[in-house]
């Protein structure tokens, strides 16, 4: 079976899965997901995956959701394709998946959420919610900052899947007038120009619609 992933380029959890497809090197098939329509809450859907949410991806092996779940199961299914995400497994490399789902991307993908998804669904924007969420990813990404002072990817010295996992809700936010949380600074900054100048990123940005 081919690969499939079910989803729409405008989220940023099926761009987080289009990612680690293409840091791998492997051709797959977007199917789009008409969420207006309300198709990832019909029984076809939900035979998928049963809390109707996208993405979702298929191969011969089997059925994956949740998008970091994703990109960990093709980072190993696919260990020898492409770009190794998962070099060696470390305490920092640990340490880092997790910070990315449990500090940075709750205030993050509100952010993004406001600024780039809902203009995109005919949503008008909340700027209060915007201004609070970036008090709270202020104080996350100064911490960011002091740990890519003293080195050079999240990880370490080579680009892994915990820095893979944070560049939907990075890009999406460099669209915006928020982009000066991470421009700012200057370790973040350069540690962004690095992975996002990345040919496989390339590839993905290119397919987006914001």
């Amino acid at each position: 079976m081919a690969i499939k992933l079910h989803g729409q380029p405008w989220s940023n959890n099926t761009v987080r899965a289009m990612t680690v497809l293409n840091e791998k090197g492997l051709d797959y098939e977007l199917c789009p997901v008409d969420l207006r329509s309300g198709a990832h809450k019909k029984p076809e859907f939900l035979a998928l995956n049963p809390f109707g949410q996208i993405p979702v991806f298929q191969n011969g092996d089997g059925t994956v959701f949740e998008s970091r779940a994703i990109t960990r199961y093709v980072a190993t299914r696919y260990k020898e394709a492409g770009t190794d995400l998962l070099p060696a497994s470390s305490a920092t490399l640990e340490t880092w998946l997790q910070v990315e789902g449990s500090q940075f991307n709750p205030p993050m993908f509100r952010i993004i959420f406001e600024l780039g998804i809902k203009p995109l669904i005919g949503m008008s924007t909340n700027m209060s919610v915007v201004e609070n969420e970036s008090d709270k990813i202020s104080t996350v990404l100064d911490v960011y900052e002091a740990h890519l002072a003293k080195n050079k990817y999240l990880a370490g010295d080579e680009f892994t899947l915990a820095d893979l996992n944070h560049m939907p809700e990075i890009y999406i936010l460099s669209k915006s007038a928020k982009f000066d949380l991470i421009n700012s600074r200057p370790h973040l900054k350069a540690w962004w120009e690095d992975i996002s100048a990345r040919p496989a990123w390339k590839k993905t940005a290119a397919s987006l619609p914001f």
